[in-house]
C-alpha cells in the first residue's frame, strides 16, 4: 500500500471509488465520470495554496488507486482526516496503513499535535480502523442527513505524543 498526490487521469478511479456501498456512510455522493476531473481539480489548487490547509492522496494497491484520503488543517495545531475506499477493497488493512502515514505526516511535516476523525454510527468497520490507527474514541457530534435526519457520529482524536 502505498500513497500519492492525486492527477487528472485519476478520474475513472475516484468515479469508482466514490459508488456503491462506499459511499453508504459518507457525506459525500456517488461520483460521476465528468465530475470527478472537477473534484481532483480542486485537491490540486488546495495543493498549491499558501499557507496549505489540506493534503488529498491516493490510496494505491498494486499500483491500482484504490480510495482517497485527506488532511485538512482546522487550526494551527489541529486537523482531521477523512478516507473512502472502494468497496471491494475493505478489510484488507489498507485504510489502517494510510491513516498511520497521514498522521504521522500531520505531525511531522504538517507540524500538528492532534488529528481528529468521525464515522457514521452504522460503519463500526471505520471506527475499528481509526483504533488500529491508534485514535482513541472521544465522543459523538451530530451531522445531518440527506434526509434532514442528525445522525450522531463517532469521534476519534489521536495526540502527537512526541510533543
Amino acid at each position: 500500500m502505498a500513497l500519492r498526490a492525486l492527477t487528472l487521469d485519476d478520474a475513472p478511479a475516484l468515479t469508482r471509488i466514490y459508488s456503491g456501498a462506499s459511499v453508504r456512510y459518507t457525506t459525500g455522493r456517488a461520483l460521476s465520470l465528468d465530475q470527478a476531473p472537477e473534484k481532483i481539480r480542486s485537491a490540486l489548487v488546495r495543493a498549491a495554496a499558501t499557507p496549505r490547509a489540506q493534503w488529498s492522496w491516493g490510496i494505491l494497491a498494486a499500483d491500482e488507486m484504490i480510495g482517497l484520503i485527506a488532511l485538512r488543517r482546522r487550526s494551527p495545531v489541529m486537523g482531521t482526516i477523512s478516507y473512502i475506499l472502494r468497496e471491494d477493497t475493505w478489510g484488507n488493512g489498507y485504510a489502517t496503513d494510510a491513516a498511520q502515514q497521514v498522521v504521522a505526516f500531520a505531525f511531522t511535516t504538517a507540524g500538528l499535535e492532534r488529528v481528529e476523525a468521525m464515522h457514521h454510527p452504522a460503519n463500526p468497520a471505520s471506527g475499528r480502523v481509526l483504533a488500529k490507527a491508534g485514535f482513541s474514541r472521544s465522543g459523538t457530534t451530530d451531522q445531518p442527513a440527506a434526509d434532514g435526519a442528525v445522525v450522531p457520529y463517532e469521534t476519534y482524536a489521536i495526540r502527537n505524543r512526541a510533543r
